[in-house]
């Protein structure tokens, strides 16, 4: 199971950990891995490369694991847009967890 775990802080989303693989199919054909990595990527490309506005976030990639947080303080329109993404980025993760619940789960931390 992959388990998305949104770190809030007052009301902040600052980040999120994705650890473990979904397991709903072979690897190059497990579409519910296919969809929580292209949500993440999305959502980091928007970020770092489309914003580009001193919002580069902080992005460990490992086995199975990825951890992605924002710098502390942010310009309001930047930190507005990237609260933006990472809300919707957890609303669409949830509604895949709906649909497959026994290999996705999400979290608020």
């Amino acid at each position: 199971m992959t388990t998305l775990s949104f770190h809030i802080k007052d009301g902040r989303i600052t980040g999120f950990d994705c650890t473990g693989h979904s397991g709903y199919g072979k690897a190059g054909g497990d579409i519910v891995c296919a969809a929580i990595t292209s949500a993440i990527r999305l959502t980091e490309c928007a970020i770092n490369d489309v914003l580009a506005a001193g919002a580069v976030v902080s992005v460990q990639e490992k086995e199975a694991e990825l951890t992605f947080r924002l710098p502390e303080k942010l310009e309001r329109e930047t930190e507005d847009f990237c609260q933006t993404l990472l809300t919707a980025m957890m609303v669409y993760l949830d509604q895949l967890h709906q649909e497959y619940p026994e290999n996705i789960t999400v979290l608020e931390v």
